[in-house]
């Protein structure tokens, strides 16, 4: 596996390249995706207000903007907010009196998202070109921030949830939908480029990932929802053996999509 320079300019270009190819796109393996894998790990978002479908790539593991409690008013941030779906949902929520800012690494993404935004007329969303690591947000700024499907692919998760806090306002709160492991991925699945891309491998085990957001400093951590994620076995074929697989497959559900609510 590369390091994590390596890394984050793989998940820049093959996201980049979601956007250029327009209509290829889930958060799965790196030759796209399979219909299966699509199904089981993307929300729907259709019945949300505010949801738009020109900026829905079908990237998601959840539906953190249906959980995060935003008020009319308040000033919410996506990490990782792609072509913009959640933060038009968030519009939704936090009324024209509010504020909403999407964060995200990758140029084509930003600049997909701002054609929306300037074919919608929202006057109070912006888009920002960052690293979540390093988010170029002041401090105490956001009342809510959300996320979807994004930490896993950041190498430092724990710079990230430091961020997260150093953001919030006092009082603030998250609601961040992700992928976290219960056991032990193969390890020709750990070190496959293609499935960090596809949100898997990037994964950490749940107890790390809810010890991050402790160390952070967040308070009232709350699992809002949780649910298994299968990785198809047409995608397990492409680096397993068949022998593999099958001991793999004894160990049902090590793959699941969580979405976390905590406060700063």
């Amino acid at each position: 596996m590369e390091n994590g320079l390596e890394l984050k300019e793989i998940v820049k270009e093959r996201y980049g390249q979601i956007v250029t190819k327009s209509g290829n796109s889930c958060c799965c393996s790196g030759s796209c995706c399979t219909s299966s894998s699509k199904n089981i790990m993307n929300e729907d978002y259709s019945g949300l207000n505010g949801y738009n479908p020109d900026a829905d790539f079908g990237l998601g593991c959840g539906l953190p903007t249906k959980f995060a409690q935003i008020k009319t008013g308040d000033t919410v941030v996506d990490l990782g907010s792609g072509a913009g779906n959640d933060c038009f949902v968030a519009r939704a929520e936090t009324g024209e009196t509010g504020r909403v800012i999407g964060v995200d690494f990758t140029p084509e993404m930003i600049e997909k998202a701002r054609q929306n935004v300037k074919r919608h007329g929202f006057t109070n969303v912006e888009f920002v070109q960052g690293d979540i690591e390093n988010i170029p947000l002041d401090s105490d700024l956001a009342d809510v921030i959300v996320s979807n499907c994004v930490l896993n692919l950041v190498p430092n998760k724990q710079a990230v949830f430091d961020e997260i806090y150093r953001i919030l306002k006092p009082n603030g709160h998250f609601s961040i939908s992700d992928i976290v492991l219960t056991g032990e991925l193969p390890e020709k699945i750990r070190s496959a480029v293609e499935m960090h891309s596809a949100c898997i491998s990037g994964a950490v085990n749940k107890e790390i990932y809810l010890k991050n957001i402790q160390e952070a400093g967040f308070k009232n951590i709350t699992i809002q929802k949780e649910k298994d994620i299968e990785i198809p076995e047409a995608e397990l074929k492409e680096y397993l053996t068949e022998e593999e697989i099958m001991s793999f497959q004894k160990n049902p559900n090590i793959v699941k999509s969580i979405t976390v609510y905590g406060e700063k």
